[in-house]
């Protein structure tokens, strides 16, 4: 059976709610901290979880510390009792330190970090003790309309979000971060060497970002410096929510619609709408269905609508599931209703008369299908191109023809490949072909299992693949092909057609295994 997860966002979403309903659901955080490790940023963050209520109902939070924001706070800030993290922002100031999604550090879902002490008590940590800046609180309720309730937020882009009436807390710190691009954050995520779903769907989800972002600021994405982005949480994030996936086995991803949210953001660009220009982007990328909640914060970040928007292979309401366990990440504030994003994991629905004829889940392969499409290529370069892709680890390449714009005869250029080669397969269309763009389907595949036998003929051996109808229940042979490549060879050495060869390599198979 497919196992599928729901993403239920009644208050929006964020990269340390996934984070929080993932570990909820029995991700061990020390498997994410272990995995995660291999990043080579561990000294850069502190990674903790623990139980909190909202409305009564008890999720799981995740915290990403910043250690090198626990050591740049300024004092300023600590006698005021909390300053306001910075937003994430592309422009050239040194990185700040706490970023990660629009909404939630603060008004949503995440934590502050202060050096300081707060005379409320600290929950539990699961698996980990806070340090004494380590720990959340909310602000408080900002009226809820015109420019003044806006809460302090974590988005692409800014430097700093604060309530407006809080002028005087207005510092834009920069913490000693790094800040890294997007192809410094691709280089980090192929060398740490993690599984290969959770490698290629984090690729994924940075690229989205940088494309909205990119889009927004008018740059290419290969250009945009990720302060936000290329901050450790969001990294953790990210990685993290892949991880967590990966572990849970989940083969397939569905989201609610989204809450839009509201008010408004104090950003480096002055003030903004909410949704943040870059979560719009990305909403539009899918066409996501969004709608009102009537909550007036911001509610869905970018790194939470990059998740969302990558991964989701539907929004809209929950399909026919079986359902098995319940996870549920929290936000960091008390709103109206529980701030909480929850996720259903559990396997695809099927009737009675159906689940003998369910495809068993080892013979299901996940796929990146990549298609441009071309009407100015010299047409000798195609079959270079094939070499190329297949060697790269393709699984099939193709053209089609297609008419174009402009009356143009044209190729349509279809890739099929495993997650881990999409990247690899992408450069080399980008660098042999002329097209200007790459769509990407990630699909699941029924694939038969098949093994390679061996035949003699009076003019030598012949492989031959058998494939077995086990899919489902039984072991029939459904298929039996002599190889291309060894008939080949035979009919060009003894001077005989092709297909003789064939016929005899299946007539010598047929003899040894049909009674």
């Amino acid at each position: 059976m497919i196992k599928i997860a729901y993403l239920e966002c009644q208050t929006g979403i964020a990269g340390d709610m996934c984070l929080g309903a993932l570990v909820d659901a029995g991700v061990p955080i020390e498997y994410l901290n272990t995995q995660l490790a291999r990043l080579g940023i561990a000294s850069e963050y502190h990674l903790w979880a623990n139980k909190v209520h909202h409305n009564g109902q008890i999720a799981t939070k995740v915290h990403v510390d910043l250690t090198a924001m626990a050591s740049a706070v300024p004092s300023s800030a600590a006698h005021r009792g909390h300053s306001h993290p910075p937003h994430e922002h592309h422009h050239p100031h040194p990185a700040p330190a706490h970023i990660d999604d629009a909404a939630p550090r603060e008004s949503h879902e995440h934590p502050h970090h202060h050096p300081h002490e707060h005379p409320h008590p600290h929950p539990a940590p699961l698996g980990h003790h806070p340090h004494p800046h380590e720990h959340a609180h909310s602000h408080p309720t900002q009226p809820a309309s015109g420019t003044r309730n806006f809460q302090p937020q974590h988005y692409t882009h800014i430097v700093a979000a604060e309530p407006i009436e809080n002028d005087e807390h207005h510092h834009h710190h920069h913490y000693d971060t790094p800040q890294r691009n997007l192809p410094q954050i691709e280089k980090l995520i192929v060398a740490a060497n993690l599984p290969a779903r959770a490698t290629q769907w984090s690729l994924d989800i940075f690229r989205q970002l940088a494309i909205a972002e990119g889009a927004v600021h008018g740059i290419e994405p290969s250009e945009v410096h990720f302060h936000e982005v290329g901050a450790v949480d969001a990294i953790v994030d990210i990685v993290g929510t892949c991880l967590g996936l990966d572990y849970l086995d989940v083969a397939k991803i569905y989201c609610s619609p989204l809450p839009i949210g509201g008010g408004t953001v104090r950003a480096a660009h002055g003030i903004l709408p909410v949704p943040v220009p870059a979560v719009l982007k990305l909403f539009s990328a899918r066409n996501v269905p969004v709608y009102s909640n009537k909550i007036d914060r911001e509610l869905v970040t970018p790194t939470g609508a990059a998740i969302a928007v990558t991964l989701a292979t539907e929004f809209g309401a929950p399909l026919a599931m079986q359902l098995h366990q319940i996870g549920l990440g929290a936000g960091t504030i008390e709103l109206p209703i529980p701030n909480i994003l929850r996720i259903w994991l559990g396997t695809e629905a099927t009737s009675t008369a159906a689940t003998t004829t369910a495809v068993r889940p080892e013979y299901l392969e996940t796929i990146e299908v990549l298609s441009t499409q071309i009407d100015d290529l010299n047409p000798q370069a195609i079959g270079y191109i094939f070499d190329r892709l297949f060697q790269a680890g393709a699984v099939d390449v193709f053209t089609q023809p297609i008419g174009m714009k402009k009356s143009r005869s044209g190729i349509l250029l279809t890739v099929i490949c495993p997650l881990d080669k999409a990247q690899d397969c992408e450069r080399i269309i980008f660098t042999e072909t002329s097209t200007l763009g790459i769509r990407r389907d990630r699909q699941t595949r029924s694939i038969l299992p098949r093994e390679i036998q061996s035949v003699v003929t009076k003019y030598g051996k012949v492989r031959i693949k058998v494939a077995r109808n086990n899919l489902v229940s039984d072991d029939s042979i459904v298929n039996v092909q002599p190889e291309y490549d060894d008939c080949a060879s035979i009919a060009q050495a003894h001077q005989i057609a092709w297909r003789e060869v064939h016929q005899l390599a299946l007539m010598a198979w047929h003899d040894l295994n049909v009674q």
